[in-house]
C-alpha cells in the first residue's frame, strides 16, 4: 500500500504478506458473484481492517491489478458493507487465472442492491497494489 498512510514498513510503503493480511479482522463470506458459478466461500481481511492498519487517510482507495488495470473506490464502501480482500474461494488459495491472488469482494448476496454497474468496477480482480491518494 502506498499514499497517503501513517503506518510504513518498507520505505514508505506497507508490505502485507499473506500471513499479516489474514490477521487482520478476516472474514468469510459466502455469496455468489458475477464472475464465478453458484455460491462460493470466500475469505479475507475486511478492507477497513487493512485501511486501519496502514493509517490510511483519504477518502478514496485506488485500486491496482496485476494488469495495471486501476479504479477508486470510496473508502465509505468499506465502512457501509463488510468488503473484504478475497484470498481464499472455498478454502483454497484464490489462483491468478481464477481472479486471484486477491480481489474486492462485496457482499452481493446479502445486499442484493450491490449487484449493479458500478459496483461490479469497483471489484478489481488480480489485487497487487492499494494507494490511498
Amino acid at each position: 500500500m502506498t499514499g497517503n498512510i501513517e503506518h510504513p514498513n518498507v520505505g514508505d510503503e506497507l508490505h502485507l504478506d499473506r500471513e499479516m493480511l489474514m490477521s487482520l479482522s478476516p472474514r468469510v463470506i459466502e455469496t455468489s458473484t458475477p464472475w464465478t458459478e453458484g455460491i462460493g466461500r470466500f475469505e479475507g481481511p475486511l478492507l477497513r481492517a487493512v485501511l486501519e492498519a496502514a493509517g490510511a487517510q483519504g477518502e478514496q482507495v485506488r485500486v491496482r491489478a496485476l494488469n495495471e488495470y486501476e479504479y477508486e473506490v470510496p473508502v465509505a464502501d468499506f465502512q457501509d458493507y463488510d468488503v473484504i480482500l478475497a484470498m481464499t474461494r472455498n478454502g483454497e488459495p484464490i489462483a491468478v487465472r481464477d481472479l486471484g491472488p486477491m480481489f474486492v469482494l462485496y457482499p452481493f448476496d446479502e445486499h442484493p442492491e450491490l449487484l449493479n454497474e458500478t459496483i461490479r468496477h469497483r471489484s478489481v480482480w488480480h489485487v497487487g497494489a492499494l494507494h490511498v491518494p
